[in-house]
């Protein structure tokens, strides 16, 4: 497992979440984003929620609190 920490763009807060990659593993997959290769494409064994962790510092409860509960939910 490897901790990432991101500081969350929309309150600046940092916060960190456990990925369940090598380091190795992670580090190639960064390595592929940060080259060009989609998000999804670098990162395809990890949740959305995951990836916009990585990519935003955004986290589940976060998003819920700010955006709230999704269409689906609604219905």
């Amino acid at each position: 497992m490897v901790q990432v920490t991101r500081t969350s763009f929309l309150d600046g807060v940092e916060r960190t979440i456990e990925i369940p990659l090598s380091k190795a593993e992670f580090d190639a997959a960064f390595y592929a984003w940060q080259d060009g290769a989609s998000i999804q494409t670098a990162f395809p064994m990890l949740t959305p929620s995951q990836r916009e962790f990585i990519k935003t510092g955004i986290t589940d409860d976060q998003w819920q609190d700010i955006f709230g509960a999704d269409d689906s939910e609604e219905n």
